[in-house]
């Protein structure tokens, strides 16, 4: 099945697969760091500190990002690794190169904290789209309001729609987010798919055959753009 896409003006290209941290220029307030590497050590790890911080996450192997509460017993396949974030909702395959991963820290305190869980995420949100747009991606939104349920919501991430998340000109999202917050800092993950697979979700959480329609009808995967083009955009569209 192939889904409709976004695309972008962006060149095509791999990014690099060094598995040392490797410093990504930004600017203003926010450092940033990009690690590669197994999916285990890059999600389990004792993770970010409290305060601003920006982590790039590409993984080299296959993996399933499971939300905070799902079961690792839902998946059917030992064809990938299977990790569990800290945020919560659905799962997200990551394959090497096929989505950016952006985790985004704001410490408590911060001019950009705000105890509005749902309204947290508009600005991260804001930053996306506005990210997307530079590269040439027109018609984009930012979901403003109640979590939107579907019937493979709670199975993948890209299924549902929450605060803050960015929606093509159709509906379609193009951008996941999901957070953790702690007494001291709150945790943006993001997830933006340069291509969609859905039958390997089907596949892999084992769903019926008939939720890839709808998982394809869902999610707009971002094509003709380098992961690290969008990376530089996001960075350079931080407030």
């Amino acid at each position: 099945m192939t889904p409709n896409v976004l695309s972008g003006s962006g060149g095509g290209g791999r990014g690099d697969r060094s598995r040392r941290p490797q410093p990504i220029p930004a600017g203003g307030s926010w450092p940033v760091e990009r690690l590669r590497g197994g999916a285990g050590p890059l999600f389990s790890d004792s993770g970010p500190g409290a305060s601003r911080l920006v982590r790039v996450l590409s993984v080299d192997a296959p993996a399933l990002v499971l939300g905070s509460t799902q079961r690792t017993s839902v998946v059917s396949v030992s064809e990938v690794d299977v990790v569990r974030r800290r945020s919560g909702g659905g799962a997200v395959l990551l394959r090497p190169d096929e989505t950016v991963w952006v985790d985004v820290v704001v410490p408590a305190g911060d001019r950009l904290w705000t105890r509005d869980v749902g309204r947290s995420f508009e600005w991260v949100g804001a930053a996306w789209a506005s990210a997307l747009a530079s590269l040439g991606l027109g018609g984009l939104s930012v979901h403003r309001g109640a979590f939107v349920r579907t019937r493979w919501s709670g199975d993948v991430c890209f299924a549902g729609v929450g605060s803050g998340e960015v929606l093509a000109a159709d509906g379609r999202k193009v951008v996941g987010m999901a957070s953790h917050r702690t007494r001291d800092r709150a945790l943006f993950q993001c997830a933006v798919p340069l291509t969609w697979d859905p039958d390997a979700y089907v596949r892999l959480l084992r769903l019926p055959a008939s939720a890839a329609a709808d998982l394809a009808a869902a999610t707009a995967p971002v094509v003709g753009v380098r992961g690290d083009d969008l990376v530089a955009a996001f960075l350079a569209s931080l407030p």
